[in-house]
């Protein structure tokens, strides 16, 4: 036991008897400014430390050091369950979940770099016109003065400003004016014309002289001219030209912002601004897609001719008639109905979508579709068409066209977002700027560098600015994060992160591990949670929690350096030391059956083309950024549901899908994306265990004798549930200029319901009792009351490595890789129910010990014997030599990626030598 009296708070953090959750009064030394990792396995109360009680503390305080005027918006902050903590700074939490289901939020908006690009292009952007390609630039009194005084000595000028004088009527009044304002003479037909010969004759569009002037090196003529061009411009609204009488030529200025008989708007930070009405595209209101008839969805296999039905809502015989008035009458203005679409000319595929006097066209079919949307299958027929489309005002950049015209070295805004960030790296680092520009761009450029090359130092170098932020894997929304706590460069923090390496590929590890190192270097006390073996055995000090996960964890099993915790026998320990690892199978697994996806080409996809065995375990790898996601999300997915008739996610770009398809009867994507729309939805609500629990205690005597039913024991329903926190359990108050904060509710104390619904008990055991039990005290419970309906329901989430969950843990405090495994339990839960389903999985070792990983591996074991196909994105080195097929893609991220660089058994992955994958996978292949 620790003496913590004679540690030093002032070089460690030190937390005293933290009983929070299943912590078991535990003790812990964190040294300050060093990089500490805490591990162990998923559940044994990481989390509950870092995040629930260092970061909480370090957040209370916080909030304690504001006035009192500002703390009462806020409520008091609960103090974790810890008898004290010394020596914390102020905290700041990284966490992996998918934190922003906002459309309008982007890479660029989540790391500030798009606030500076604002401002950037706002100060030294040049704006062009789209006619002549020209500057736009207003001229200001000092050009002319400029122009005027640098003309040859002694040459005779005039200073003209255009008379808006279109009619007779107008130009009499306007000549009276003149005169009466003390000006003399107009120019018209490179003549001088004096006001006062001009007495009522009709005389239309000319220019009033200003002034005379006789070119000296004078300081006085110089002062003269400013004061005559000033009243030029005054007289011309902001157009005036000087008149050479010597030469006859005229050169014509003008202090408004427009060229080429446009009027152009000046450059501003809200120009750029897509949030903002002004800078945003009218058509979409700055969301970059519209709803419409989705292109994707009406031509779904673009290598298909019309004769060969590439319009696929005709196909059927309901509407055969459309596809055979276009066959018949395609002769008549020499359509190539033989001809692939993706061939087609603009032109040809105009002519289709709009008609033409023989032909109506597909969009004319579609609004005949909507105007008669009263009967049923006309509306279903539209929405299986209908999709978001990319915005074709702004192309899918939200902003307006003006914005279009402001350049910065050749490049406007929309190109710079939609840049790879090793390629705007490289802009940025290279740019052409005048010298004024450099002066006044040199601390916007130094901000927008320094978040670029965090953004690549943390694998990211494939991301573009305008990603949408709800499109990104929780891995790579930490790593943002992480990215910009790097760029706003604060010192005397304490980071807690969870699970930075989520996502990432093992090459991309070692710059992670420096970006960590760094954030230590400047200043900074660096706490994460990780399973990553790199990342641990990089660590400065180590806390190793266990033994085991739930009520058989909470402890400290061990403390130290690495070389410390290598000698200590804990489950961690063993793996690290390699005395315990993930065995490999010693033969894999052979199909007879695929499926295969040909043409596959969104987004960097290079036209390849995948097999994937049936019955199998098949990993798809490769570096961050190399087309995974894609390939899997956006072609193998969408293609697999349209197949079996389901349209609600159109596929990106790829020519087919053949091969067995109808050896599988579904396909399941299970992803990281929480359990349930409400923070009520928790494991036993979606395993649908809950509703046998409800009935259980709705049999109690005492419920019967008070009348409580089945619905009272829910926390969905008015009735049992609290009324002030709604079944919550908390309250939240939002903070205007800090994240939200949850209190515990005052009523009913965090128990969800009244008092007289937690008094009804069964076995001694209330309901708010039992959903504070874990998944495994729950099985040991029921088993000892023969419940084994339940117990049958519970037992999938113990499979999967969830042993440790509370069975009423809101779905919101779930990280994504929990919510997986949960997903993953319902569909073992139902056994020989399910048909045999090809189950896509995003990185399903995300959360998970070495040791959960061996447990999940049995799972899809089980999961393949039952006759399932199982095809997983995945970076874990140890589940992916655990593959019976693996795909990996490459050789880079971005643009130098998209391609098959190797396929096939791990055993011959190792051996391409150009396969990163296979390269780190030898370690693993013994």
């Amino acid at each position: 036991m620790k003496d913590l009296s004679k540690i030093d708070p002032k070089h460690n953090i030190i937390i005293k008897g933290a009983k929070l959750h299943n912590l078991k009064n535990i003790d812990v030394v964190i040294p300050r400014n060093k990089f500490t990792v805490i591990t162990g396995l998923s559940g044994s109360g990481k989390s509950s430390l870092a995040y629930d009680t260092l970061y909480a503390e370090g957040q209370r305080r916080y909030v304690e050091s504001l006035s009192s005027y500002a703390r009462q918006f806020m409520g008091k902050l609960n103090k974790p369950k810890v008898d004290y903590i010394k020596g914390i700074s102020p905290a700041i939490a990284v966490e992996q979940k998918i934190n922003t289901s906002n459309p309008r939020s982007t890479v660029g908006t989540k790391t500030e770099i798009y606030d500076y690009l604002k401002l950037l292009f706002a100060r030294i952007g040049k704006t062009y016109s789209p006619k002549s390609n020209k500057i736009v630039k207003k001229d200001s009194t000092s050009d002319v003065v400029e122009y005027i005084i640098n003309q040859k000595i002694k040459s005779k000028l005039l200073l003209l400003a255009p008379v808006d004088s279109s009619s007779t009527k107008t130009s009499m009044s306007k000549l009276d004016i003149l005169k009466k304002q003390g000006f003399v003479r107009i120019f018209k037909n490179n003549s001088v014309l004096n006001i006062g010969d001009l007495e009522n004759k009709e005389i239309t569009d000319f220019k009033l002289v200003v002034d005379r002037l006789v070119v000296s090196k004078n300081e006085d003529f110089k002062s003269r001219v400013a004061d005559s061009v000033e009243l030029s411009f005054y007289e011309g609204d902001g157009i005036c030209s000087v008149f050479n009488l010597d030469s006859k030529e005229e050169t014509s200025f003008s202090n408004n912002f427009e060229m080429d008989e446009i009027k152009f708007i000046e450059p501003s930070v809200h120009l750029f601004s897509f949030n903002n009405p002004f800078g945003a595209c009218k058509n979409c209101d700055g969301f970059g897609e519209t709803i419409g008839i989705d292109e994707e969805l009406v031509i779904p296999n673009k290598g298909l001719s019309v004769y060969d039905d590439a319009i696929a809502p005709w196909r059927g015989t309901g509407l055969r008639k459309y596809y055979m008035k276009l066959i018949d009458n395609a002769d008549l203005f020499n359509f190539p109905i033989y001809k692939p679409y993706n061939q087609l000319s603009k032109d040809e595929i105009k002519i289709l979508w709009d008609g033409n006097e023989h032909y109506g066209g597909i969009n004319k079919f579609f609004k005949y579709l909507e105007k008669k949307n009263y009967k049923i299958q006309n509306r279903v027929l539209l929405s299986r068409y209908r999709g978001k489309t990319l915005c074709n005002e702004c192309n899918g950049s939200r902003l307006r066209k003006e914005a279009y015209f402001v350049k910065i070295d050749d490049k406007n805004l929309p190109d710079i977002l939609s840049m790879p960030i090793d390629k705007l790296s490289k802009f940025f680092k290279e740019i052409n700027l005048n010298k004024t520009d450099k002066d006044v761009s040199s601390r916007i450029l130094k901000e927008v560098n320094n978040r670029i090359d965090y953004l690549m130092n943390v694998g990211l170098s494939y991301l573009t600015l305008n990603r949408k932020a709800n499109t990104l894997s929780g891995g790579e929304t930490q790593r943002i994060n992480l990215a910009s706590s790097l760029g706003s460069s604060l010192v005397g923090s304490t980071y807690i992160l969870d699970e930075p390496s989520i996502g990432l590929h093992s090459k991309d590890n070692d710059n992670l591990i420096k970006i960590l190192k760094n954030l230590k270097d400047i200043g900074n006390t660096v706490i994460v949670v990780e399973h990553d073996e790199e990342i641990i055995l990089s660590a400065d000090h180590i806390v190793d929690i266990g033994p085991m996960a739930g009520t058989l964890g909470g402890e400290i099993v061990g403390e130290g350096n690495v070389k410390e915790i290598l000698k200590t026998d804990t489950l961690t320990s063993r793996y690290l030391n390699k005395t315990e690892r993930i065995e490999y199978p010693s033969s894999r697994r052979e199909s007879n059956y695929f499926i295969n996806v040909n043409g596959a080409k969104e987004n960097n996809l290079q036209n390849i083309t995948v097999k994937i065995p049936l019955g199998c375990l098949t990993m798809i790898t490769g570096v961050s950024g190399s087309g995974k996601s894609t390939l899997v999300k956006k072609i193998i997915y969408p293609a697999l549901l349209n197949y079996f008739r389901d349209y609600s996610h159109k596929p990106g770009k790829f020519n087919d899908v053949s091969g067995n398809l109808s050896k599988i009867k579904s396909v399941q994507f299970i992803d990281q994306n929480p359990i349930g729309r409400s923070s009520r939805s928790n494991p036993v609500t979606y395993l649908k265990v809950y509703d046998d629990i409800r009935n259980l205690y709705a049999k109690i005597p005492q419920s019967i004798s008070k009348g409580f039913k089945s619905k009272f024991f829910s926390f969905n329903t008015d009735g049992g549930r609290c009324d002030e926190c709604r079944g919550e359990g908390i309250i939240k108050i939002e903070m205007q200029f800090m994240a939200d904060v949850e209190l515990e509710c005052d009523i009913c104390k965090g128990k969800r319901f009244k008092d007289e619904i937690t008094a009804i008990k069964y076995n001694g055991v209330s309901i708010d009792m039992l959903l504070n039990m874990t998944v495994d005290d729950s099985i040991q419970f029921f088993r000892k009351y023969n419940q084994s309906k339940i117990v049958s329901k519970l037992l999938p989430l113990q499979s999967v490595g969830l042993g440790y969950v509370s069975l009423g843990q809101s779905s919101n405090t779930l990280s994504g890789g929990e919510a997986q495994r949960i997903k993953l339990a319902s569909f073992i839960g139902k056994g020989d129910q399910i048909e045999k389903t090809f189950f896509i999985f995003d990185e399903p070792t995300t959360g998970l010990h070495f040791h959960d990983v061996r447990k999940l591996l049995n799972t899809f074991d089980k999961l393949i014997r039952m006759g399932h196909s199982i095809l997983v994105i995945e970076h874990n080195l140890d589940m992916i030599s655990c593959a019976d097929h693996i795909i990996d893609l490459g050789p880079e991220g971005g643009d130098k990626g998209g391609k098959i660089v190797a396929e096939g058994t791990p055993e011959e992955i190792i051996k391409i030598k150009k396969s990163y994958t296979g390269q780190y996978l030898k370690s693993k292949i013994i």
